[in-house]
């Protein structure tokens, strides 16, 4: 029981990795703490949870929202008396070329994704660093290697990559824990759920979602990770690939980078 009686809020866990880390962190023994915009889907999550006897409450809350964020905070430690692990989950993608993008669109997507990493950590800090507990963050590879028709979502991974690596550095004398964990292409619904140019949700996704890792896959790393105090996490052999040769032949990977995503069903450019 890895995390026995540790606190773990885990952000946007409704769904895909967010759930599934719910569950892994759960059966290690954590009392978890979930977030959700509806409370429909937070209280089918908190059944599943509950129904594999793990120790859970649900937050109804809004990542991008600050208030929400402080609320989320304020009902973990009372609820549980204490906060040891956040995990920075919730997000949204987006699917259009900046040209076409209603930049609210932009603004929605780095107000989840950025700001409620910022809010969230924000409220959580205090109570993690007095228990020298752990911070963590759900990026991607997009953080390391932008994407052509998901500028907002690496903008806002590429913001988040950076924030938890000034936030590691600053708290390197008080043995808080920082890790920043990047899945490649993983089966979830945040393709289903990505904006279109009009905020619009593209409802279907535009790849073979079977071929990807799945979030209980990620999660159970994202556990270990956790556990074992790592810095970083690239995830899937083609993310760790993509990392590597973005730093070394940026130029020839503009060109792969477009011809495999020009590749997807619908792609809005080719």
């Amino acid at each position: 029981m890895k995390f026995k009686d540790k606190v773990v809020i885990i952000t946007g866990a409704t769904s895909g990795i967010g759930e599934a880390c719910a569950a892994a962190f759960g059966h290690e023994g954590a009392k978890v703490v979930i977030t959700g915009r509806s409370q429909v889907k937070l209280d089918n999550t908190l059944s599943k949870l509950q129904g594999a006897g793990i120790t859970c409450h649900g937050v109804l809350a809004d990542a991008a929202s600050e208030v929400d964020n402080q609320k989320m905070a304020e009902e973990a430690i009372q609820k549980f008396g204490k906060i040891d692990v956040l995990i920075n989950n919730a997000g949204i993608s987006m699917r259009a070329l900046f040209q076409d993008l209603d930049l609210k669109v932009f603004k929605q997507v780095m107000d989840v994704n950025l700001w409620g990493t910022v809010y969230a950590t924000k409220y959580c800090l205090e109570q993690i660093t007095a228990n020298q507990g752990s911070i963590v963050a759900i990026s991607s590879i997009n953080g390391y290697r932008g994407t052509p028709a998901r500028t907002a979502y690496t903008a806002s991974k590429f913001a988040m990559n950076g924030f938890m690596e000034s936030l590691r550095t600053e708290l390197l004398k008080k043995n808080v824990h920082v890790l920043l964990a990047c899945p490649g292409f993983t089966a979830s619904n945040i393709r289903n759920n990505a904006l279109q140019a009009d905020g619009k949700p593209q409802g279907a996704s535009p790849r073979d979602e079977g071929k990807m890792m799945t979030s209980e896959e990620v999660a159970l790393e994202i556990v270990k990770a956790t556990y074992k105090r790592k810095r970083e996490i690239v995830l899937t052999g083609q993310g760790k690939l993509a990392v590597f040769l973005n730093k070394w032949i940026p130029g020839i990977m503009d060109k792969v980078v477009y011809n495999e995503m020009a590749k997807e069903k619908d792609s809005p450019f080719k």
